[in-house]
């Protein structure tokens, strides 16, 4: 056994903080409240083992092991220990259930000084029963041994030092108590059964007239007595009940019933509608157990005409994301997840590639509820380890699928290690594990090789010779989805996939990896990168091409890199750039959606900060027919999109006006359709800083009250028209007043083109929040948050 006791005598014990104790009431069987589900992100006391001394500190989930700088290729890795106090009364006929969402990435549970198991895999999730080793009457202890060193066998595998991306430290995700009957419906992960275990909803044939499908109940009875067991369930408004079986004592079973829904409401990412289908378990006629699951009704195929989606011919237009925060790494709130999401829908996106990991199960319900279609990906880069890590790689396929298959969201499974050398052996068994977990005709998987096994071929768009790329590719019979372009193309000229051996070749002529602080020239040149890679992309589409994801939407850490990765059309801090416009300005008017921060529709944004060193030439974004720009209320021009070498298949071509040389003052774009003005946009010349404005990004998704968040707080520099100074690089000092709320990241920070941001991590939000910014020569900022305002 071991456990951190076993060191006393040898180490000093300080305690930082006293540990909070949690409660929990939990009805006997058959009174209404069949299961209970608590939040079990409190009350941890955490320590990284690295000296003799151990010292303690009471943490909230989600918890990073260490707060980083904003650039780290050198993050913390070793092990850390977290343990909980845990008063729980259990009364006869109930269990309980620890879940874990995500720990990076091996972790060893004990409880009561008990060895219960050993998890192997950051990404995903692993459940404990702990009925068995509780000691009733007294304080439980539950203890995590976690683990993020290098680690061939799981995946990743490859050495955070070499690695495209970081995978940081910590119980990252968020824990739940789960109290229920001794007769309940599973955990799909914890169970481990090929298609079955917890719920499986999938619907086989859908129409507009009617959907018919099957709804699987996995159920275990850990009672010692045999019991008559079925269950009630209820969607679209209507009741229905399965068949009795008798369940003996210690076993399980699951129950099919199909389903039909008349005249469905479906999901698409113009329109994502969502049904709940309520389920109760009765044993002996008394109810057991209840769950409601989320889903949704589409009908997706595959065929040699293209992507179709309730029967519309579509091309996916998508991005990648890292699930990364600065500072604070993975360990970010739902709340936070789902903003992400916005953001990703708002630059005009539908589609994300899960780059390169199963990402939280908070961003895929985000997904389900704004439209955005997911590719869920297999941990993997550039690396095949041995039969364990094969053996681990094969497990997270199934893991995965079992806690994602019931998202309307996610329609195809990269069951691939990307830019990984595998063998037939491995693309033919990862395949086959689909097939096995989700025996049914729309379901398709994807593969970065043109294989056989895959349903859909997904070269990154450098992986093909210019200047045609897979346009005009005759390689397969396989649709192609281009899963990455934009950036390393134009990094590298096609050097090849050892990104590390070229990493010194970047030019800023060409380069698509470009801060926000790079300059106005620099960003354009990054937004004109994507808008032709788009644009070749979009050549292909009568040859096979069904989509692609543009490399990426976020800026994000590397662990073998001195900087950050600034292919993003958005900074890390979530700040857009000009590639951000370009991209929103490719989603047609006509799509419109109604969502809380959601900005659809019409559009227009002009591509300068109109300073001195501005280009003359002005290029305006927008998916309307006609544009005038002003300057300074003066007609430049009116005119329609122009079609250039970089524009020749976009859907909707950049206006481009020439104004001969530069004059201060204000731009003003008009967009019109039908001749009617639907959106306008101004830029004006900045005067001198004198203020700093503060703000907060909550991208429609209220501060979460009662649990930990996470928020960007921006102070920009303006003039006294509230004016962005973009060049401005000042330093700015954030401070707080707060109870329930700290900030994290440099501080002092200097602003970057005109905007310093800091992270606000709240405990939970029940007060006001006050912060206030400060920079030599400027007017304080000022930012109240309270709970009433939201």
């Amino acid at each position: 056994m071991i456990n951190l006791d076993m060191r006393q005598g040898l180490l000093t014990t300080i305690w930082i903080a006293a540990v909070a104790v949690c409660s929990f009431q939990c009805s006997a069987p058959g009174e209404g409240n069949t299961r209970s589900v608590t939040g079990f992100n409190e009350g941890w006391k955490f320590t990284r083992d690295t000296t003799e001394t151990i010292i303690w500190e009471e943490v909230q989930l989600p918890h990073t092991v260490q707060i980083e700088p904003l650039v780290v290729n050198d993050m913390w890795q070793g092990t850390s220990w977290y343990e909980k106090d845990v008063d729980l009364s259990l009364q006869d006929g109930q269990r309980a259930f620890v879940r874990f969402e995500g720990v990076m990435h091996e972790a060893d549970v004990w409880f009561n000084d008990r060895f219960v198991t050993q998890h192997q895999g950051g990404y995903l999730p692993f459940s404990i029963d702990i009925t068995d080793y509780l000691d009733e009457g007294s304080s439980n202890t539950l203890r995590v041994r976690v683990n993020n060193e290098n680690n061939p066998v799981i995946p990743p595998g490859k050495a955070i030092e070499v690695l495209d991306f970081s995978y940081y430290g910590g119980i990252y995700r968020d824990v739940t108590l789960s109290v229920t009957d001794d007769i309940y419906i599973t955990d799909a992960v914890h169970a481990n059964q090929v298609n079955s275990g917890g719920v499986l909803v999938h619907f086989t044939e859908v129409s507009s007239e009617v959907a018919k499908g099957i709804l699987k109940v996995h159920i275990k009875n850990d009672s010692h007595k045999e019991r008559e067991v079925y269950i009630n369930y209820k969607l679209d408004g209507k009741d229905y009940t399965s068949e009795t079986v008798r369940l003996a004592g210690e076993s399980d079973t699951t129950l099919m019933q199909t389903l039909e829904v008349k005249s469905p409401r479906l999901w698409s990412p113009q329109s994502p509608e969502l049904y709940e289908i309520a389920i109760e378990v009765m044993a002996d006629h008394k109810p057991v157990d209840q769950l409601i699951e989320t889903t949704g009704i589409r009908k997706i195929e595959l065929t040699d005409d293209g992507f179709f989606i309730n029967g519309k011919n579509t091309f996916i237009r998508g991005t990648n994301r890292h699930q990364e925060y600065p500072y604070v790494g993975y360990a970010i709130s739902d709340a936070a997840q789902y903003r992400d999401a916005v953001k990703i829908k708002n630059a005009g996106f539908d589609m994300v590639r899960l780059s390169h990991y199963p990402q939280d199960e908070a961003f895929l319900k985000a997904c389900d509820e704004l439209g955005i279609i997911v590719m869920n990906c297999l941990t993997g880069w550039q690396f095949v380890g041995n039969e364990a890590f094969v053996a681990n790689s094969y497990q997270e396929i199934r893991d995965m699928i079992r806690r994602d298959r019931n998202h309307p969201s996610v329609f195809f499974w990269e069951v691939s290690l990307n830019e990984s050398g595998m063998s037939d052996e491995f693309m033919v068994m990862a395949n086959d594990i689909l097939d096995a977990e989700l025996p049914y005709q729309d379901i398709y998987s994807a593969g970065w090789i043109d294989h056989p096994s895959y349903d859909l071929f997904i070269p990154a768009r450098q992986h093909g010779k210019s200047p045609d790329y897979w346009n005009n590719y005759q390689g397969g019979v396989r649709k192609v989805f281009i899963a990455e372009y934009g950036d390393w193309e134009y990094y590298a000229q096609n050097a090849g996939f050892n990104q590390k051996a070229f990493e010194d070749l970047a030019e800023e002529a060409r380069t698509s990896r470009q801060l926000r602080s790079a300059g106005e020239q620099r960003l354009q040149q990054q937004a004109l990168n994507y808008q032709e890679a788009t644009n070749s992309n979009r050549k292909g589409r009568d040859v096979g091409t069904i989509g692609d994801a543009n490399w990426l939407m976020f800026d994000y850490n590397r662990g073998y890199a001195d900087d950050l990765e600034a292919s993003g059309i958005s900074d890390v801090f979530r700040i857009p750039k000009f590639a951000h416009s370009f991209y929103r300005s490719q989603r047609p008017a006509a799509e419109q959606y109604g969502f809380a921060g959601i900005a659809d529709g019409s559009m227009v944004d002009i591509a300068t900060f109109w300073t001195e060193s501005s280009s003359p030439v002005v290029k305006v974004y927008s998916n309307a027919d006609e544009v005038a720009l002003y300057l300074n209320e003066e007609l430049v021009e009116k005119k329609l999109a122009e079609r250039d070498i970089y524009a020749t298949d976009l859907d909707f071509p950049p206006f481009v006006f020439d104004l001969g040389e530069f004059e201060a003052g204000t731009l003003r774009a008009e967009a019109f359709v039908n001749g009617e003005v639907v959106a306008s946009d101004t830029v004006t010349t900045a005067l001198e800083p004198t203020k700093l404005g503060l703000s907060v990004d909550l991208s429609g998704v209220a501060l979460t009250t009662e649990r930990s968040d996470v928020v960007f707080i921006y102070a920009t520099v303006v003039d006294q028209n509230g004016t962005l100074v973009s060049d401005d690089s000042r330093e700015v000092t954030f401070a707080l007043q707060s109870e329930e709320a700290e900030l994290i990241g440099e501080n002092p920070v200097r602003a970057e083109a005109g905007i310093a941001t800091i992270l606000l991590r709240t405990t939970r939000f029940t007060k006001e929040i006050k912060i206030t910014a400060t920079a030599e020569g400027m007017s304080e900022g000022e930012l109240i948050l309270s709970p009433e305002m939201q």
